[in-house]
């Protein structure tokens, strides 16, 4: 077993204005949430990409929208983190769903959230689920890759032990592990954001309703199960027969719309 390569040791507290500490995963959060909302803008402003359509919402409406699903990612976000890894330890103390600066956030229950948040606000002004996923699919990754950049910094939810040569030794740990943080940072933010890019600018996803969500919904459950396959388990859960973790149950689903939306979008073109 290689040694593996120092942990960069980054301050997690980012800046501090007296006792008020403002620390990366913070700001990761709020620069994907400034990128999402100017790229949406960016993209219902650009006749090009909707080939002949009307854009699904106008800039104003981005922003009535933009609130909504700010809601769908915290709320949701926190609460499938209760409920999907640690109900019994929050069923025991419920306060503690509230002290979000512990950390404990979910993707899958962001995504519900967002979901949810959407189907209201569009049910609301007779615009369909799926479009409204297509903006946000396109712009969702970048915000993906700041928060897993963010986990990095924390030094958490790192991988399982390797002997790779990049191996890294987080804090606390005396073995080299696997910098999942950064396999996820590159798939699920980089190549995801690529690959929508490339649908949305060149081949007109946005025309299609459902082709934009499904491409992110398929690629993000991919990279996910691929990275779980190499990312340390959580403690209090394990694995499940042995090898699935709860990020793999998890994102089966995920990629089963993800595959069905592809399917319906080509359908409908």
């Amino acid at each position: 077993m290689i040694a593996g390569l120092a942990f960069p040791n980054v301050d997690p507290v980012a800046f501090s204005i007296g006792p008020f500490a403002v620390r990366w995963y913070a700001l990761a959060y709020i620069a994907a949430f400034i990128f999402a909302n100017w790229y949406m803008k960016k993209l219902v402003t650009t006749p090009k990409l909707w080939r002949g359509r009307k854009p699904t919402l106008t800039t104003e409406q981005v922003d009535d929208l933009f609130f909504w699903t700010m809601l769908g990612v915290i709320l949701g976000g926190r609460l499938g983190y209760v409920i999907f890894y640690e109900p019994a330890r929050f069923l025991a103390q419920p306060v503690d769903i509230l002290k979000t600066w512990d950390g404990g956030m979910s993707f899958h229950g962001g995504f519900l959230g967002v979901v949810v948040a959407c189907l209201l606000w569009g049910w609301r002004r007779g615009v369909g689920l799926d479009r409204l996923l297509d903006l946000g699919a396109a712009s969702v990754p970048v915000g993906l890759g700041f928060g897993r950049l963010a986990n990095f910094i924390n030094g958490e939810l790192f991988g399982r032990v390797t002997d790779v040569p990049w191996g890294m030794v987080f804090p606390g740990e005396t073995l080299a592990r696997h910098p999942s943080q950064l396999y996820e940072m590159v798939l699920e933010g980089i190549v995801l954001f690529i690959a929508v890019t490339i649908a949305v600018w060149r081949h007109g996803a946005l025309a299609r309703a459902g082709r934009a969500s499904g491409i992110f919904a398929t690629g993000y459950a991919l990279s996910r199960i691929a990275v779980e396959t190499v990312r340390e388990p959580d403690a209090f859960l394990g694995t499940f027969g042995g090898f699935l973790t709860m990020g793999m149950i998890l994102s089966l689903p995920l990629l089963a719309v993800g595959l069905w939306l592809l399917w319906r979008s080509g359908r409908a073109a």
